[in-house]
C-alpha cells in the first residue's frame, strides 16, 4: 500500500490549472489539491473565490488572473510562480467551451454561421486552450529534471463529432492531433521525463452545453435523451469523475504514459448503438 499511496502521490508538486475558474476546471483542481499538489488557479474571473475554497480545506492555493489569449500574461505568472516554487510540475489546461453563435439550429443554419463566432471557438479551445499555455509554461517545464505532466482537455466530439457544434469539434480534434504532436516533440527534443496527455470528457452539464441538453424546466431535450439511450452506464457525467483520471495521468502511476487521449465518458464511443 505504500507504494500505491507513492506513485498516486502529488504531494510537492506545483499544479498549474488554466480555466480553473470553470465548473470542470475547479473540481480537477480540488482532486489534484487532495493528491497532495499546490495550486495555482489561472482564470479571468473567480481565480480567487476558487483559490479561497481551496485553502479552506486545507488545500495550498492561490489564485492569478490569466487570459488564455494573451502570451505576455501567460509568461508574467509562468515567471512568478516559478520565482516563488522554482518549478513546474504541472499543467492542467481547462479552459474551453463551445457558444451559441457557433451552434446550427433551426434559427441558424451551418451556411449563416458567424466566421467570427466559428474563430472564437476554435482560439478559445486550440490557441487559448491547449498551444499557447503549452508554449509559455511547458517553456519551464522542460527543465524540470524529473520531468512532470500536462493535460490538455479534448472532448468525445474529437472521437465522433456531433451535430449541431462544427467549429468546437474541429477544435477538439485538433486538441487531440496537437497533444500527441506534443507529446512527441518533447519527449524526442527536450525532456523524455515530460509528459502529454489529453483527457475527453464525454457529456458534462455545463453553462456552455446546458441549454442543448435540459429545457428550462429541467428536462431533457430530445438530443438530452439521445445522448442518455447512447451512454451505456446512463447518465451525463459528474465534474468529479474526472479526479481520478487526472491523478493517474499527473502523478508517477502513469510514468510512462504519453500522448494518449483518454475517453471519460460512460461507454459513449464504445457503443455501436445495437
Amino acid at each position: 500500500m505504500d507504494i500505491i499511496n507513492k506513485i498516486f502521490s502529488l504531494k510537492g508538486k506545483i499544479a498549474v490549472i488554466t480555466g480553473g475558474g470553470g465548473i470542470l476546471g475547479s473540481e480537477i483542481a480540488k482532486g489534484l489539491g487532495m493528491a497532495g499538489a499546490t495550486i495555482i488557479i489561472g482564470e479571468i474571473k473567480k481565480y480567487q473565490e476558487v483559490a479561497n475554497d481551496l485553502n479552506k480545506i486545507g488545500i495550498e492555493s492561490q489564485g492569478e488572473y490569466l487570459d488564455v489569449f494573451d502570451k505576455d500574461k501567460i509568461e508574467q505568472v509562468a515567471k512568478k510562480i516559478v520565482d516563488k516554487y522554482g518549478k513546474i510540475d504541472i499543467l492542467v489546461n481547462a479552459a474551453g467551451g463551445n457558444i451559441k453563435e457557433a451552434t446550427t439550429s433551426p434559427e441558424l443554419s451551418f451556411f449563416e454561421l458567424p466566421l467570427s463566432a466559428l474563430e472564437k471557438v476554435v482560439a478559445l479551445n486550440l490557441f487559448g486552450g491547449a498551444i499557447l499555455p503549452c508554449q509559455v509554461f511547458g517553456k519551464y517545464m522542460v527543465k524540470n529534471e524529473n520531468g512532470g505532466s500536462i493535460i490538455n482537455i479534448s472532448s468525445m466530439n474529437a472521437f465522433r463529432p456531433l451535430t449541431r457544434i462544427p467549429g468546437y469539434s474541429a477544435a477538439k480534434a485538433a486538441v487531440s492531433n496537437f497533444t500527441q504532436w506534443l507529446a512527441v516533440h518533447f519527449a524526442l527534443e527536450y525532456n523524455k521525463k515530460l509528459r502529454v496527455n489529453a483527457i475527453a470528457p464525454g457529456f458534462f452539464l455545463t453553462q456552455q452545453n446546458r441549454y442543448l441538453l435540459v429545457d428550462e424546466n429541467g428536462n431533457l431535450t430530445e438530443r438530452g435523451k439521445a445522448i442518455i439511450s447512447h451512454t451505456p452506464m446512463g447518465r451525463f457525467g459528474n465534474p468529479e469523475d474526472l479526479i481520478g483520471i487526472c491523478i493517474f495521468l499527473a502523478s508517477d502511476a502513469s510514468i510512462f504514459v504519453t500522448g494518449t487521449v483518454i475517453p471519460i465518458d460512460g461507454g459513449f464511443n464504445a457503443f455501436s448503438g445495437v
